[in-house]
């Protein structure tokens, strides 16, 4: 006899990390069927260590691959990875209703966003439920029981959002009501310590997952958000692109004035990766290229063309000698000046 039971279906919000991972084991375990979606925001570091390919990447695997389609391959479930960078932006980072955290991570906003998006995705595909790998307790801004019930709310996913893991923290969903999920099986997991998670990962037989951190955002990293703000107070918010964010990821970055700033490459990557991003702008570096290659970012001008250069020198082996040949170009023009490096002083007052 086959069995009368209807096929359940759960789309989650997979990042590949353990949590999410474990609730969409958990679900499987009850004979769910789970796929995933990962929405790619512009903001994860280890797509930016991707598209650096330092050689220290390349030769640990583990640090450039993308862990939500990992988690998918491990899980047996498909996984589909959507862009969402330049709306993201827009509709989230640059007008959170809820506000930034600590840096400029506006954590409601984005799960909320991230919702929305799944809700939608979950309608066409005829889900039963949306689930997150999100534990009660766990991340002080997003995750205690009012901004929780407050993401749920604003997503327009009332009783239709799945938290496996803190499952029975909260009121049953429509899905456990219906007994399409049998809700004595989920977790009753809070708080910040990881043990639970871990002991359920050996039972369930999860094996492979990132170590847990919350450090893959750009935007929870305080050095990045003060170059973003930076960006913001020196320019129009309005016309800010996504290509104007990958920037800010590179370098050293040194305001002059407010409408010029220097990015520094600090490694052989960066400089051939601002090499190959510097057309229509001006450039700088030491005459035989023994330093860091150079982005000028606005219009220099000749009465400013020398503190560059001065950067650029300090930042070169040639950062003890008295003076040192510079180029800078744009184009067919190039000027070359003598210079000498910057002093530590100065450089500490202009370092963004």
């Amino acid at each position: 006899m086959k069995d009368s039971k209807p096929r359940v279906k759960a789309l989650g919000l997979l990042s590949g990390g353990l949590d999410s991972t474990l609730a969409a084991r958990m679900l499987q375990e009850q004979g769910v069927e789970v796929e995933g979606i990962n929405f790619a925001t512009g903001f994860c570091k280890v797509d930016h260590r991707r598209a650096m390919g330092r050689r220290a990447d390349r030769e640990n695997p583990r640090r450039l691959r993308n862990e939500a389609l990992r988690a998918g391959a491990d899980l047996k479930a498909p996984v589909e990875i959507v862009d969402v960078a330049e709306e993201y932006l827009r509709e989230v980072v640059l007008k959170p209703k809820h506000g930034y955290g600590s840096a400029m991570n506006p954590c409601i906003d984005c799960r909320i966003f991230m919702l929305k998006k799944a809700r939608e995705v979950a309608r066409q595909r005829g889900a039963d439920v949306v689930f997150t790998g999100e534990v009660l307790g766990q991340r002080p801004m997003s995750q205690y029981r009012r901004a929780l019930n407050m993401i749920e709310q604003e997503s327009g996913l009332e009783g239709q959002l799945l938290r496996p893991l803190s499952a029975r923290h909260f009121p049953a969903t429509q899905a456990e009501g219906e007994g399409k999920i049998d809700r004595e099986l989920l977790g009753d997991v809070h708080g910040r310590s990881r043990k639970v998670q871990m002991d359920m990962a050996e039972r369930l037989g999860v094996e492979d997952f990132p170590a847990p951190s919350g450090g893959c955002c750009f935007l929870a990293d305080k050095n990045f958000a003060r170059r973003m703000r930076d960006l913001l107070a020196h320019g129009d918010p309005g016309s800010v692109r996504t290509e104007d964010i990958v920037f800010l990821k590179v370098g050293r970055h040194f305001r002059l004035a407010h409408d010029l700033k220097l990015v520094l490459a600090r490694d052989e990557a960066e400089s051939k990766f601002l090499t190959a991003h510097s057309q229509g702008h001006w450039t700088c570096k030491v005459w035989d290229g023994h330093g860091a290659f150079g982005r000028v970012e606005g219009e220099p001008g000749a009465e400013r063309m020398e503190p560059i250069a001065s950067l650029a020198a300090r930042y070169s082996k040639y950062r003890h000698q008295p003076r040192v040949e510079v180029v800078l170009g744009k184009g067919e023009q190039e000027v070359k000046l003598s210079v000498a490096p910057a002093k530590d002083e100065w450089i500490q007052s202009l370092l963004v």
